[in-house]
């Protein structure tokens, strides 16, 4: 371990070996964004408003290229609220008018009342733009390393540096 640390040579293919797969995942991530037309193509169920479809710490997989067909009442959809940063995943219950001027009303599966209350201060629908990506599919439970990382930040550091050392070990 520490011989890798008295080579700068040695060193300096790891730093760019460890680059190299950064960018790698930030290539393949903006070429999902780009493909899907979302910013966000993949996201994790964060609560229970979707249950029984979808349970906490699924891994859903979005498409926003409806070019055939407009957004309709039943599909699963994931919007964003101004001035809040989370994704919201739940189903469009009602819509109003056509094309891209249409109104969405959104409500989960697993709540009482529709999403009136989650949306931004004086809005009562949600707009086209507001729509992250339609649901297309969904890997079970996989989401749960991303809620475990988010809830417990001490585990970041602990995973981080684990594959740091993992990483060292295996160029010896």
């Amino acid at each position: 371990m520490l011989s890798s640390l008295q080579n700068p040579r040695q060193a300096a293919a790891q730093l760019m070996n460890f680059g190299l797969i950064l960018s790698t995942a930030f290539m393949m991530w903006k070429g999902l964004s780009v493909i899907s037309d979302s910013p966000s193509p993949i996201v994790v169920v964060l609560s229970g408003s979707m249950e029984p479809a979808f349970q906490r710490g699924d891994l859903l997989l979005l498409w926003n290229r409806n070019l055939v067909s407009e957004t309709n009442v039943g599909e699963i959809v994931v919007y964003n609220v101004k001035g809040k940063d989370i994704p919201i995943v739940h189903r469009v219950v009602r819509k109003f008018g056509l094309g891209p001027d249409a109104k969405l009303l959104t409500k989960g599966d697993n709540n009482a009342a529709d999403d009136t209350e989650l949306y931004a201060r004086g809005q009562d629908y949600l707009a086209r733009q507001d729509i992250v990506g339609s649901v297309v599919g969904y890997i079970p439970f996989v989401g749960y390393v991303t809620i475990m990382l988010s809830e417990h930040p001490w585990m970041k550091t602990a995973m981080l540096g684990i594959m740091g050392l993992v990483v060292v070990l295996q160029r010896e």
